[in-house]
């Protein structure tokens, strides 16, 4: 039965929070006395304290996407759904929220600074500018991934219904109620819990009324191709990466995390009270290599669950985002370390709508998204729930996920841009997140279909190699700041075992040629964009272990910094 094993990562997962969010705590010394950024700044714009509560949604859905489902189900499929499951407990505890809840504690400590800055602060500047160069990168790994699965749930098609568009319709009626939040709490100081009460059965009716629109718009939006939801997705991060934070990104997070957490309760009670059986096998490997593909389990496994257990993208999002709107010091326990706990437990769900289908089911050949929105929608179905309305549901959760990933992203990475080039402007940031946006233009345009699965395996090796460069530093920050940094460095040290022999594997086929012009020109080009990419993430990871070895053993450790 599927219930014991989410019961018991339950019940795993709340006590880790007790104790060991207790622990990191203390070690982080939080400080309620200390006035936040959000606080102390408070501009209207980027720095706006937020309640727990708006903030713990918005800072949710913002770092859950798509990867706590995709990565989970893919691991599931690829290695048994056991060695995923171990790996999203005990990451998600010891890794992934380590990670988050310092990120953001180093940042609010720093006047709300991006990890970049506190890299210059602490070791250099030739690191401050390999890091950005680093983040920006994974970010756009990030847009690209989840820009081309929001664009193929848009065109899903099941047992000849096309769900697609109807999806689509919801999701951009939801982008605009998420708008009128904005100006009702900001503009005219509606109360959040009214507002909840609102807008929140509306997002419930722009479920059902979505695929009833009327049928030439819905036949229009079922004409769109990948690639063209592709370019619209695009520009639709552009416009959102622009707009104030008040305006789209706090409300419609904060409606995000309510959906998010709508289906963690559904999956919760389909999998406790459902009765459905294990029919996945525990283990799906002959010695360390995949069944399915042939992959080894050391290291793909840690870089295909990615965000289920441990991100770089949330230390990104916990510094240039969240910190500016944390309202006060002890807030980031709960919402850094328990958002990430959160996560696992939306990857352990996700596990468990793959565990119901039997090895060989015709199931198991769709995307993972579609794999999770049937199971959800089996869960629903428990409840009286029709087909027709739980899975479109599922396809509009998993959408509203993606959304707040793909404008916190680009923004992100504008953010980055701008460090990097000194656009401070209005006009800077435009063309900041106009060239941002680009690459991934580009990378779409020249990948085969389902352009994700490509972008899949380095965004997983990318964005955990950028997890244990955070945790470095923050492990330099801790240390120079005269504080115990063990439990930073110990997971700092695992995630760059394994990134890197991952990076190793996807450099390999380039290696392997003499490389000779003719030889790159014949490569399979989603081998040569792994290939290439992979180099360039190798190399610069390499420079910024230098640049910290040096730091830390060329250099005196010095006193304590004085921090805000």
């Amino acid at each position: 039965m599927i219930y014991p094993i989410v019961l018991i990562s339950i019940l795993i997962l709340t006590a880790a929070y007790k104790f060991y969010g207790g622990y990191l705590s203390r070690q982080l010394d939080l400080d309620d006395s200390r006035p936040t950024p959000a606080c102390s700044i408070n501009d209207g714009i980027d720095f706006v304290p937020a309640k727990p509560a708006l903030l713990l949604g918005q800072h949710f859905s913002a770092i859950a996407a798509a990867g706590p489902i995709v990565g989970p189900v893919l691991a599931g499929i690829w290695f048994g759904w056991l060695p995923a499951l171990l790996w999203i407990i005990i990451g998600s505890i010891f890794i992934g929220g380590v990670h988050d809840f310092a990120s953001i504690t180093a940042s609010v400590r720093h006047g709300a600074a991006s990890i970049g800055e506190i890299v210059k602060e602490h070791m250099s500047r030739t690191s401050y500018v390999l890091f950005l160069i680093f983040i920006w990168l994974a970010l756009i790994y990030v847009i690209i991934a989840f820009t081309d699965i929001t664009a193929q749930t848009f065109r899903t098609v099941t047992a000849g219904t096309a769900y697609g568009p109807g999806v689509a319709a919801s999701s951009i009626l939801y982008l605009l109620l998420g708008v009128m939040m904005g100006v009702l709490l900001y503009k005219f100081r509606v109360g959040l819990w009214l507002a909840t009460a609102v807008f929140l059965p509306l997002v419930f009716g722009i479920i059902w009324i979505g695929p009833r629109l009327p049928q030439t718009f819905i036949a229009f939006l079922s004409d769109i191709t990948v690639r063209q939801w592709d370019l619209l997705l695009l520009t639709y991060c552009l416009a959102a990466s622009l707009m104030p934070v008040w305006l789209l990104l706090q409300p419609r997070g904060y409606l995000g995390g309510w959906l998010l957490y709508m289906t963690i309760i559904i999956g919760l009670a389909g999998a406790l009270f459902g009765g459905f059986t294990i029919e996945y096998p525990a283990l799906n490997v002959d010695g360390f290599k995949s069944l399915a593909n042939g992959k080894l389990i050391f290291p793909v496994l840690f870089i295909t669950v990615a965000c289920g257990a441990c991100s770089g993208f949330h230390g990104i999002v916990s510094s240039g985002t969240t910190s500016k709107q944390l309202m006060k010091e002890t807030d980031a326990k709960i919402v850094g370390y328990g958002g990430m706990l959160l996560e696992g437990l939306v990857g352990v769900l996700a596990l468990t709508t793959l565990m119901m289908l039997p090895k060989g089911s015709p199931g198991l050949s769709a995307d993972p998204n579609l794999i999770y929105a049937n199971g959800l929608a089996s869960y629903l179905g428990l409840a009286g729930v029709g087909f027709s309305v739980a899975y479109p549901f599922a396809l509009l959760a998993f959408s509203t996920f993606v959304y707040d990933t793909l404008d916190v992203t680009t923004r992100l990475a504008r953010y980055i841009f701008q460090e990097l080039t000194g656009w401070r402007t209005r006009a800077g940031g435009f063309f900041a997140a106009a060239v941002t946006l680009l690459v991934p233009l580009i990378f779409l345009t020249l990948t085969k279909e389902k352009g994700y699965l490509t972008a899949w395996p380095i965004f997983g090796t990318s964005n955990q190699l950028l997890a244990s460069l955070v945790l470095l530093s923050v492990a330099v920050w801790l240390i120079k700041s005269g504080r115990s940094a063990l439990y930073a460095v110990a997971p700092m040290i695992f995630m760059m075992t394994m990134t890197l022999w991952s990076l190793w594997l996807l450099v390999l086929p380039l290696v392997k040629l003499s490389v000779t012009p003719a030889q790159i020109l014949h490569l399979d080009s989603d081998a040569l964009i792994s290939g290439v990419f992979g180099v360039i993430l190798l190399f610069l990871s390499v420079l910024l272990i230098f640049e910290a070895v040096r730091i830390l053993v060329l250099k005196p450790v010095e006193s304590p910094l004085k921090e805000s």
